[in-house]
């Protein structure tokens, strides 16, 4: 029984096995005669004596040691049965010939574990979406990263060492898989898994975090990364994640000292350690994330020598709001040193990296570091403030809490929580700007606050 020409799943994969990088398979029709291989090591659609040979065979070929099975009709290639992960050939031919007898076509293909640390997506014209842990149908769900094709090429480049071999063609729709190990029958770190060319492909990336690619290795390192790649100087950093291999990325200060940022998975303002020099950073992560699921990664950045420091917010009209002081900065974003006036110069030069940096991603927040000649950037993150002056956060409420900023950021944090889901503010009493992790807190919990200076 032959299925419908060129149109199968198996001919299908017959087909771009020609061209690209597959998992390595073998099919069968319903009388279990073999229909297509494309196992390593052997020609294509090379006829083995048996079932079970060929099944022994794409196992011991198989990373993972493992093969799935897919099932499908001629005349209706959606799969049917699909069966993962198996290990046992003996196994794997009971299952195939009880679907043989049902009428069906099958495909034993080696299993490519989506948890290895890879990524899979869908590149199509100037857009990739990936996303870690999933199939290239990651493209249907919510969180998976988006970015500019080149871009994420590029990004890929950084985090992995390589980027996925993609065909030239920008209007033809890749669903692929980029692994840390080689695997496929060409032995590449790419998994090609369909070609198609459905029409005008689109132009323009939503490049938005977090995602579920930037949980990964943390919002700090993706912002930074973001950063980075679109021209922005960011100190040489060294990224130490949980799931992946280390990786770099950024531009040399001419410093050899370093500062050690805990970096969570997502933004969570003051709360975890940021030091000048080193420490054990995985000591560091056991200490400060005990059950492994806030910490993604730690970061070792080489220190600006400091004339002025300070961040940047985007105001709901776009318009840039910049405070700093200077030295370094952390003592300004702990709240613990008031807002200075900024030399003109520092200024310009702070400017000049927003534009650079929302001509290309839009609104965007950051911190700053300036060294008498440039501004760099030690963290990036999108979309605009709702602060404007000293309001941090509109809203009318029924009364305000005063908090004094000297009791520190943690006392702040336990104020939020007993106000959250009230009709209570709180107000800010003392010399902090509205950029710093104070205000970064309550624009988070949306809370309606404001700043009185001390002095009025």
């Amino acid at each position: 029984m032959e299925a419908t020409g060129g149109h199968s799943k198996d001919a299908i994969l017959d087909r771009l096995a020609r061209h690209s990088n597959i998992a390595q398979f073998v099919s069968f029709d319903p009388s279990l005669r073999q229909r297509y291989a494309w196992i390593r090591g052997y020609p294509p659609n090379h006829e083995f004596d048996s079932i079970e040979v060929a099944i022994k065979t794409i196992l011991v070929v198989s990373p993972e040691g493992s093969v799935n099975i897919r099932s499908f009709e001629p005349d209706n290639p959606k799969s049917r049965t699909f069966i993962y992960g198996k290990k046992s050939a003996e196994s794997v031919a009971v299952d195939v010939r009880r679907l043989a007898a049902e009428g069906l076509y099958t495909i034993i293909n080696e299993t490519v574990d989506v948890h290895d640390g890879g990524i899979s997506g869908v590149a199509y014209g100037d857009v990739i979406e990936f996303a870690p842990g999933d199939t290239p149908r990651c493209v249907e769900k919510p969180g998976t990263a988006c970015l500019g094709r080149l871009l994420g090429l590029r990004m890929f480049q950084t985090v992995y060492g390589l980027s996925p071999a993609l065909p030239d063609r920008p209007e033809l729709r890749v669903e692929f898989s980029l692994h840390p190990l080689r695997r496929g029958y060409f032995y590449d770190n790419t998994i090609i898994w369909e070609i198609e060319e459905p029409g005008p492909p689109p132009t323009d990336a939503d490049i938005s975090w977090p995602n579920r690619f930037s949980r990964v290795i943390g919002d700090k390192a993706y912002g930074l990364l973001i950063a980075d790649l679109i021209g922005l100087r960011v100190p040489r950093t060294l990224v130490i994640p949980r799931a992946l291999p280390p990786f770099s990325f950024g531009t040399d200060t001419g410093l050899a000292e370093s500062w050690i940022r805990t970096c969570p998975t997502e933004q969570v303002p003051g709360r975890f350690t940021t030091r000048r020099g080193w420490l054990d950073p995985f000591r560091l992560m056991q200490a400060e994330d005990p059950t492994n699921e806030v910490i993604a990664s730690i970061l070792s950045q080489k220190s600006v020598d400091a004339k002025f420091s300070g961040a940047l917010i985007a105001q709901p009209d776009c318009d840039p709001l910049i405070e700093g002081i200077a030295g370094w900065g952390d003592e300004f974003m702990v709240g613990r040193r008031a807002p200075e006036a900024l030399p003109e110069e520092v200024t310009h030069d702070v400017l000049a990296a927003y534009r650079l940096a929302s001509e290309q991603l839009g609104p965007v927040r950051f911190e700053w570091v300036y060294d008498g000649k440039f501004t760099w950037v030690v963290q990036l993150h999108k979309g605009a403030s709702v602060t404007t002056g000293r309001t941090i956060f509109p809203g009318d409420v029924i009364q305000y809490h005063r908090f004094d900023v000297s009791e520190g950021i943690g006392a702040l944090r336990e104020l939020i929580a007993s106000v959250q889901e009230t009709d209570e503010g709180i107000i800010l009493v003392g010399n902090v700007g509205v950029t710093s992790h104070f205000g970064d807190l309550l624009r988070r919990a949306r809370i309606p606050s404001k700043i009185e200076y001390s002095g009025g």
